[in-house]
């Protein structure tokens, strides 16, 4: 069993965008791990496994514009089905 289910990726298009705040408001508001979130103040691409993805979506389309969304639940590729 994993400890964070979701494989949430997915780009974040808008203005004054930031790494360092984007990466802040994760650690202090979402519980997961692998978390990568990279570009510039106009396009981040967010990667971070989560069992709220729900919670991500909601948050990163405060931030603009989200879409290239995919959501990969890791248990079910872990026992061979598809995600």
């Amino acid at each position: 069993m994993l400890e964070y289910r979701y494989d949430t990726q997915l780009l974040i298009e808008g203005h004054d965008l930031s790494e360092d705040k984007i990466i802040e408001y994760f650690k202090s508001n979402f519980k997961g791990d692998c978390l990568l979130a990279v570009g510039d103040d106009e396009l981040i691409k967010i990667h971070f496994h989560t069992n709220e993805p729900w919670d991500v979506l909601k948050y990163c389309r405060s931030l603009g514009e989200i879409y290239d969304i995919v959501i990969e639940d890791m248990d079910r590729q872990s026992r061979g089905l598809k995600g």
